[in-house]
């Protein structure tokens, strides 16, 4: 382990589209969606032989806090920080960066999802340790992943020509938004366009030069916080956050800056699980490919996901379905409409069911 290397943990989004078992206060990143571990819980297990658990900070928000203390016994309590209000990557990013350079010039920093699943640990911790040498020598790098289909819901990084997986830094040629599914094709074929991994590292230094630069009003107000752990922390960080730009890190300093680098990863398993039809993916399938949590018959019954724990489960002659039970809610959805159940969300938002949410 290096003493001035961290870990930044993203965990404030809402995982709505894992309605209904993700609410405000239990959210995705909280819950044990694939194996025995919650999500978060995971991501700080693969982390902690390379970045000790005391050296790794959380950002959430207030409904999540609570149980993420109680999830991470190993992680200070004093690092695991609320949001006061969301506003994108790039401030909680700029925020992290700021508190580490204040008690460690020398900071280094990785960025890290909550919520995805890696299935070959050891390849993943190859990368994780490239890219931190890569941002040890000044650059800004992202974990580019090498796809395998051509994905239209995943941004691409485009790095130069003739480019192979493998552990070295590359510059990136550019930043590629989600394409559709002709031009994903095209990607795919080229070989060197890369899914953007939503991982991040360099030096905080250099990040906070990179904010002054392309999110100047960012920059000032995170400049203006009184040192982390004194007693006015908390309430300046309250009145001053919601004034930063709502802004990812993408855009407000990676599709800006010069000299992006990027490590072209292979496949170490890589799952950023964004709907339940992905869950359904990751899981082990009885031989009509349903997968069912606990006891369950399946008569002519093909390809269907159910989530209802503590029951048993009976399908007749129905196929590719998402089922899931909770004790206030029941979600019956199409597999191949998945990405769909955030609208649920917003449906239930402008009806002011709160107690679904």
């Amino acid at each position: 382990m290096n003493r001035h290397h961290y870990g930044l943990i993203l965990a404030g989004g809402r995982g709505t589209r894992f309605w209904p078992r993700s609410r405000k206060r239990s959210a995705k990143q909280v819950l044990n969606v694939v194996g025995d571990r919650s999500l978060i819980q995971s991501t700080v297990d693969r982390l902690t032989p390379l970045i000790s658990a005391e050296r790794l900070w959380v950002l959430t928000n207030d409904h999540l806090r609570d149980i993420i203390v109680k999830q991470l016994p190993g992680v200070p309590r004093n690092q695991i920080l609320a949001e006061p209000m969301q506003r994108n990557t790039a401030p909680a990013i700029g925020l992290a960066a700021q508190i580490l350079h204040s008690l460690d010039p020398g900071a280094v920093m990785g960025v890290f999802p909550s919520d995805h699943v890696i299935g070959k640990i050891p390849q993943y911790r190859a990368v994780i340790r490239a890219a931190f040498k890569a941002a040890a020598g000044r650059h800004l790098v992202v974990v580019g992943i090498q796809p395998r289909w051509p994905e239209t819901g995943y941004g691409y990084i485009e790095f130069p020509r003739g480019s192979a997986a493998g552990g070295a830094s590359l510059a990136v040629r550019r930043f590629h938004e989600k394409p559709e599914l002709a031009k994903a094709k095209r990607y795919l074929k080229a070989g060197n366009f890369f899914w953007n991994s939503g991982m991040f590292f360099w030096r905080c230094d250099v990040l906070l030069d990179q904010l002054r630069q392309h999110l100047p009003r960012t920059a000032t107000v995170l400049a203006s916080l009184p040192r982390f752990g004194s007693r006015a922390f908390a309430a300046r960080l309250k009145q001053a956050f919601p004034l930063c730009d709502n802004i990812s890190i993408d855009y407000a300093v990676l599709e800006r800056a010069a000299g992006v680098h990027g490590i072209a990863a292979g496949d170490f398993g890589w799952n950023d699980v964004g709907s339940w039809n992905a869950v359904y993916e990751l899981l082990e399938r009885d031989s009509q490919g349903n997968s069912i949590a606990l006891e369950s018959i399946a008569l002519d019954s093909h390809n269907n996901f159910v989530d209802a724990r503590g029951k048993v489960v009976a399908l007749i002659g129905v196929k590719d379905l998402i089922v899931v039970d909770t004790p206030d809610a029941l979600l019956v959805a199409a597999r191949d409409r998945a990405q769909q159940v955030g609208d649920i969300v917003k449906a239930l938002e402008q009806r002011n069911r709160h107690d679904l949410l």
